[in-house]
């Protein structure tokens, strides 16, 4: 018996424990001073054959929204910035689904690790 070949069906690009500084919080204490978010972010892309860069999504461009959204300005909830952070890398023209998880280490400290969100989208 013969073994069928695989397939791949969607492959999973992702950047995991990246920490950017972002002014975010709504207490007046967080204002004009940056902290620490945890960024998880995960995209599903077409399976097609990977020969060069430009066949996936390069995981600097990832990075890239996430520090550009952290450092845009204050920001009030930590939900608002994993909103933006999943529509543009959704806005990936590879993008076939997206997965943001944002923590905020110092949100509960000392009582808890961390705070945050985690949001799942999917193109239209």
């Amino acid at each position: 018996m013969t073994k069928a070949p695989s397939h791949i069906e969607t492959t999973k690009v992702f950047v995991r424990g990246l920490t950017v500084w972002a002014e975010i919080g709504v207490y007046e204490q967080e204002r004009g001073a940056t902290q620490p978010l945890m960024v998880d972010i995960e995209l599903a892309v077409d399976a097609a054959g990977w020969r060069h860069l430009d066949d996936t999504i390069n995981y600097e461009v990832l990075v890239r929204h996430a520090q550009a959204i952290a450092g845009s300005g204050h920001i009030g909830l930590v939900e608002s910035y994993a909103q933006r952070l999943i529509e543009a890398c959704l806005a990936e023209p590879r993008a076939l689904s997206a997965r943001v998880r944002v923590e905020k280490p110092r949100a509960l400290a000392p009582d808890a690790v961390a705070a945050g969100v985690e949001l799942f989208a999917v193109r239209r």
